[in-house]
């Protein structure tokens, strides 16, 4: 009665127990193994249909265990999901290695990539597939001896665990840290409706007075608004020294292991770093590329985050005296020093942006682009209360995809926000089958008084994983390995960064942007001040950007082996970047997610290489109109529907007409 095992269309989360997990991979594993074994000995001559399409098709009971564990593990775990998660990655680590690098398989395969240039019938998605399976193999082993390949197998189980435990010692110690507040004075500067919040939150664990955490929703606040400095360092400490305190949580030596074992994986392979690697599939290339591309954008953006610097500190000591500017008052005081150039702040914008008047305008724009119709549903099975469901259709009433959304911080939950799919979209037997994505995101919490209201920032976090929601609902490809974010992954930010654009019009901020209290529409004069605000302090945050960027590529981008010290070397990859004084007590590899656990090792730079093509791409929607249904479908049916089926340059120049140009981005930057 396992419901993993049950045939299933949207997720069983009601039904599901964790002792169903392991049982249900355990089946689902021996089943897909069932399917290659049939694929590796059919008596029939390879072909791209009973080789490589089945290929891509094996195995989907799996793909959807796994999108359910693995989503859990990350929207709403506990300790025994994340035990479960330590069993399980390595047995899956091993399954993938016992796919590419099964000779016999991967014989089969190869035969029919040799024969590829006679296969003239092969549309464009069956060679690019016909590609991606070859590398899959090629790239991971199949060419390598037995030695090597027992090699490869170690190493791929070992990085499968020191990625999870990166993670879950993050996550400890985020949800290990609080700071309790019992006087009032402590919290000078925060808006009412935080100091709410964090007495809702201290109400909740049975204390007196106030509690700030290191989730985003409680830290961001008080690092903007609170007065008391001593108490904004204590709390920028915490957040900057995650899992960085030599204890049991501490990721260090992950950090090292990973980087090294990364390293000889890349070389056992025949590359030079595991950044030459990666990069191979990426649109960047190489990581000489890459270096080039992040210190152009250095050299622009450097003079001017000096000046603002320069600017920020004068400011923080006419203001307050403060002769040493520190991390602890960036936020603070360009808060401040914003609010003085344009009377811009949050707390006059957060009324306008209720929670669900935002979910209702992203759908509006979404709407207005590619004719979307989204209908909340109460009937759909959800893994925890707070997680909202929809059913998308298009213009014609047909289904396009379900949507979950879940946006609030709790314990089980990592911070940040993420795309995800419960089930991916594809065509079998002649039916187009729909996917199912979800949203994550951690906002405020309403409170008893106050709906959730979001920052600004919050606004543009929304749109952004809604456009990564929109490139996995409007998918539209045959196979299953291509279809939605399936793409290269300096790509993948494409479809999110664009989305933000619509956060800065008058005509997408007057469909949603409504006083939640007096209907009033937000008036135009803020819809001004967002956008003359829009640059400011841009030079310091794309050098921020860059930093992290360059930083991926400290660890990646060459051999790391002689490296002994995390925080050495870390300090000596932020040299070229660091404007305030460093601190002893922080380190952000041993917290950087992105690339220590999630997919970003070697493409933290393609937020920034995203950014040229969104700019690139929202100048034609400029020109054409924000809502131009031509452009608009140029994009839906060139990016948003493509997935990883052409070349990402191909599919851009499609949609635009030629290659994108850097000056887009330079001039919305003010870096020009």
């Amino acid at each position: 009665m396992n419901p993993l095992l049950s045939p299933f269309d949207t997720a069983p989360f009601s039904k599901l127990k964790n002792e169903h997990f392991m049982p249900a991979f355990t089946q689902a594993i021996a089943d897909a193994r069932a399917e290659i074994d049939a694929i590796t000995n059919n008596p029939e001559a390879p072909t791209f249909e009973n080789t490589i399409a089945a290929l891509d098709f094996s195995g989907k009971q799996l793909d959807r265990i796994s999108s359910v564990f693995f989503n859990l593990n990350s929207a709403e775990t506990n300790d025994e999901i994340q035990k479960i998660a330590q069993e399980i990655s390595p047995i899956l680590s091993e399954f993938g290695n016992d796919i590419t690098l099964n000779e016999a398989l991967f014989k089969r395969v190869k035969a029919v990539y040799d024969q590829k240039d006679s296969l003239t019938t092969l549309t464009t998605e069956e060679q690019t597939l016909l590609d991606k399976k070859y590398k899959s193999f090629s790239r991971n082993g199949a060419n390598l001896n037995d030695d090597k390949k027992k090699r490869l197998r170690e190493i791929d189980a070992e990085l499968s665990k020191l990625k999870l435990k990166f993670g879950e010692n993050v996550l400890a110690e985020t949800n290990k840290f609080e700071m309790h507040l019992t006087n009032e004075a402590d919290l000078d500067g925060l808006p009412e409706g935080e100091k709410e919040a964090a007495a809702q939150m201290a109400k909740a664990k049975d204390k007196d007075g106030w509690l700030i955490t290191l989730d985003y929703p409680s830290y961001i606040p008080f690092m903007k608004y609170a007065k008391n400095r001593a108490l904004r360092k204590e709390l920028s400490i915490a957040f900057g020294g995650k899992a960085f305190h030599n204890d049991a949580l501490d990721n260090q030596e992950n950090v090292l292991k990973i980087a090294k074992l990364r390293h000889e994986r890349a070389n056992l392979l025949g590359y030079k770093t595991h950044a030459h690697f990666v990069l191979e599939e990426r649109m960047a290339e190489t990581p000489e590329k890459v270096q080039e591309f992040l210190n152009e954008l250095l050299e622009k953006a450097k003079p001017a985050a000096e000046r603002e610097f320069k600017q920020l500190e004068d400011f923080a000591k006419e203001l307050d005296g403060i002769d040493r500017l520190e991390k602890w008052d960036a936020s603070y005081y360009s808060e401040k020093l914003k609010q003085k150039l344009f009377n811009l702040d949050d707390e006059k914008l957060k009324p306008y942006f209720k929670l669900e008047n935002v979910i209702a305008g992203v759908f509006k724009v979404a709407e207005k682009l590619y004719g979307l119709q989204f209908e909340e549903v109460f009937d759909l099975d959800k893994y925890h209360a707070d997680v909202k469901t929809y059913r998308i259709y298009d213009e014609n009433r047909d289904l396009v995809s379900l949507f979950y959304a879940d946006f609030h911080p709790r314990a089980g939950k990592r911070g940040g926000a993420w795309m995800t799919s419960f089930k991916s979209q594809y065509v079998e037997n002649g039916t187009n089958v729909r996917p199912h994505i979800s949203n994550v995101c951690n906002f405020t919490k309403p409170t008893a008084s106050k709906p959730s209201l979001l920052t600004f920032n919050e606004v543009t976090t929304l749109f952004h994983e809604f456009g990564h929601g929109l490139h996995g609902m409007l998918a539209n490809t045959v196979y299953p390995g291509l279809s939605g974010t399936s793409v290269y992954w300096d790509f993948v930010e494409l479809p999110s960064q664009i989305l933000e654009n619509w956060c800065y019009e008058k005509e997408a901020l007057e469909l949603f942007a409504t006083h939640y209290e007096t209907g009033e529409v937000i008036p135009m004069e803020l819809v001004t001040k967002i956008k003359e605000s829009a640059t400011f302090q841009e030079g310091m945050q794309t050098l921020r950007q860059l930093s992290f960027g360059l930083l991926d590529m400290s660890w990646h981008g060459a051999d790391p082996t002689g490296i002994t010290n995390v925080k050495a070397h870390e300090d000596k990859a932020f040299e070229g970047t660091d404007l305030y004084p460093a601190t002893a007590e922080t380190c952000m590899s041993t917290s950087f997610s992105h690339i220590f656990q999630g997919g970003y090792s070697s493409g933290y730079y393609s937020y920034k290489w995203a950014e040229v093509l969104d700019a690139d791409a929202f100048a034609y929607f400029k020109e054409k109109g924000i809502f131009n249904k031509e452009v608009a479908t140029k994009f839906k049916d060139n990016v948003l529907s493509k997935g990883g089926t052409e070349n990402p340059m191909d599919l851009y120049k499609k949609f635009r007409g030629a290659e994108p140009k850097i000056e887009p981005l330079l001039e919305r930057a003010g870096l020009l």
